[in-house]
């Protein structure tokens, strides 16, 4: 049962609140708030971080995009900055749920609830992005891929911890990024497949790329041996399919009455890693 609604002015305020008996952060609450009805989580208070005005907005500083963990999904799909040098998140935050939950929801609860297939969080590994953590002993940055500690366990420690912010480096004129789903036409659930692909050119060849699957291992599942392979490469049609093939080899779709069979999955994502490879390298190029 809920005993206390905090609303502090500052992210030490917060800290401090947390600290008071059995406490969680909350901003959004699209989960959390369906979480504490089903009891699959308990709180005696929570701690609303949407007065804390740091937190708030998208900023662009030393070539890094900034989106403080109080900025909804809606803010990041309409932001001009965020089209223009992430198209990748822009897409996958306009894709989360419906217009009421994208204009409540944020995107750093996406990070903390550790959903593998949880959109904005996909396009930010695909992105390189950090978070920003803030505890009693300072800030430190952990990459968002490393977060994850299981199937929608993160790492950070919500009692005395607080993602106050992502940041990423923009992608620019050489650089391109896309992000493909697949969804039940209708639904406003998690993808039953997505893949955000961020990839650099030089000289006409890649220089480097990002390839980020899910829901197929219990976190966003990087394809590393796709992207080695592609590295150096003129993106050919061939050499695309066949680093297509090589990340699909490795993802672990389980069966699923919500999201289908493995092999029906299986058999897809090689079709959704070519488009989006293809769709971030014809980015990269315009």
């Amino acid at each position: 049962m809920i005993n206390d609604y905090v609303l502090p002015k500052t992210v030490e305020d917060a800290l401090a609140a947390l600290k008071q008996g059995n406490a969680k952060l909350i901003a959004g609450g699209t989960d959390l708030m369906l979480d504490l009805k089903s009891c699959k989580a308990a709180a005696d208070t929570l701690v609303d971080i949407n007065g804390i005005k740091e937190l708030k907005g998208i900023k662009e500083s030393d070539g890094n995009i900034i989106i403080g963990a109080g900025t909804t999904h809606q803010e990041v799909a309409e932001s001009f900055l965020i089209q223009e040098k992430a198209v990748v998140l822009a897409k996958a935050s306009g894709s989360v749920g419906s217009l009421q939950i994208r204009n409540t929801a944020t995107v750093v609860g996406n990070i903390v609830n550790a959903q593998p297939a949880a959109d904005a969080a996909v396009a930010l590994v695909a992105l390189g992005a950090e978070a920003e953590i803030v505890d009693k002993e300072g800030t430190i940055y952990q990459p968002v891929e490393n977060l994850y500690a299981g199937l929608a366990k993160c790492k950070v420690d919500s009692s005395c911890q607080i993602i106050t912010a992502v940041r990423f480096p923009a992608l620019f004129s050489n650089q391109g990024s896309a992000y493909v789903r697949l969804a039940k036409r209708g639904a406003l659930a998690l993808p039953m497949l997505c893949v955000a692909v961020a990839a650099s050119l030089k000289d006409g060849k890649i220089e480097w790329v990002r390839i980020v699957m899910a829901p197929v291992s219990t976190k966003p599942l990087r394809a590393l041996e796709a992207e080695e392979l592609l590295k150096d490469k003129e993106p050919s049609e061939e050499v695309i399919l066949e680093a297509s093939k090589k990340a699909a080899a490795m993802a672990d779709p389980r069966d699923s009455k919500l999201r289908g069979s493995r092999a029906y999955r299986s058999s897809v994502l090689v079709n959704l890693v070519k488009r989006g490879i293809t769709e971030a390298i014809k980015n990269a190029r315009q």
